[in-house]
């Protein structure tokens, strides 16, 4: 299907820089966007509240200085994430935000609202909401979401369960919207593979965490950087969703991330500011199964530059 009007020709590359909690912030979304793909933060990583009009009014200065400095280069649009669990207690604010700023796209994740589809249309922004299966995707789309996000197994964070060929097929069957796809792609030839499974983009989260722009602590992106596949876990200890995370980071402190615990699911809390009030989890690091093709920090440019060389060759090999 064709991208809708607001990302059609301004992609460098078909891809979504997912929303990274405590790490995404304007400067990671601003090289982000104007190295040719879609940007994102979750509102809740703007803190206090107040903070979310300062970060929306950057970002918007920034990419249209970027724009007008480079008209045949202009940069790809943004995109807030907002959890629409009943927790968070900053939600309307948050959306009221977006609303002011009209905030080209939105990614709503854990639960629907109508109410919150209804604001961001009434501008003409595009919501897209994540799931991890058929059923979350058909209440999505009857509560007004104008694309899914599809995490799929090996997905960094808040991880599925179901392969990515399992569920994009399923999807297909009954929905032909933008549809991306999240879920241990990490180079130029699995953005392609994404496409041909039929997906419209790729949705990539832990490779950008090993960038310069990202606001981790060094120890992580240097982890990202020399970890693999067999280094994740997947475990909902940590915020009571199943997600998946670096081991070292648990054993660092002090659990056996071989021999975790599991939590109960109604423990789980966004209010005012998401989970960073459990301090004891502040070092544990979520990441997906893709990094084994990260084998370096770099800036966002280099990771962007260097997925658009892969994905040219893989697609004129094939």
């Amino acid at each position: 299907m064709s991208l809708p009007t607001i990302l059609s020709g301004r992609m460098r590359l078909p891809v979504i820089g997912a929303p990274l909690f405590i790490i995404s912030h304007p400067d990671l979304v601003i090289a982000q966007c104007k190295a040719g793909i879609v940007g994102s933060f979750p509102a809740l990583n703007a803190r206090p509240a107040p903070k979310l009009e300062e970060w929306l009014l950057r970002i918007k200065e920034e990419l249209a200085a970027h724009d007008g400095a480079n008209p045949q280069a202009k940069a790809a649009p943004y995109a807030v994430n907002q959890i629409v669990h009943k927790s968070n207690d900053r939600l309307m604010h948050d959306v009221e935000m977006c609303v002011k700023h009209q905030a080209p796209i939105v990614i709503t994740s854990l639960g629907a609202r109508t109410e919150v589809n209804d604001a961001i249309h009434s501008y003409g922004g595009l919501v897209f909401h994540d799931i991890i299966s058929i059923t979350h995707a058909k209440k999505a789309l009857e509560k007004g979401a104008d694309g899914l996000i599809a995490v799929c197994a090996g997905a960094g964070g808040h991880a599925g369960g179901l392969s990515p060929f399992a569920l994009v097929q399923e999807i297909r069957q009954f929905f032909d919207g933008p549809l991306m796809l999240s879920g241990a792609i990490a180079s130029g030839r699995s953005i392609l593979a994404a496409q041909a499974m039929g997906a419209d983009l790729a949705y990539i989260g832990s490779a950008f965490i090993a960038t310069q722009e990202a606001n981790a602590d060094a120890r992580y992106k240097q982890m990202i950087a020399e970890s693999h596949a067999e280094d994740i876990v997947y475990t909902n200890l940590f915020t009571g969703v199943l997600g998946n995370y670096l081991k070292p980071s648990i054993r660092a402190a002090g659990l056996d991330p071989d021999n975790l615990a599991v939590a109960d699911p109604s423990k789980m809390n966004f209010g005012s500011g998401g989970n960073t009030e459990a301090k004891a989890w502040k070092d544990i690091w979520g990441c997906g199964q893709g990094i084994g093709a990260v084998d370096q920090v770099s800036s966002v440019a280099e990771r962007v530059a260097q997925w658009v060389s892969e994905y040219q060759t893989a697609r004129k090999n094939l």
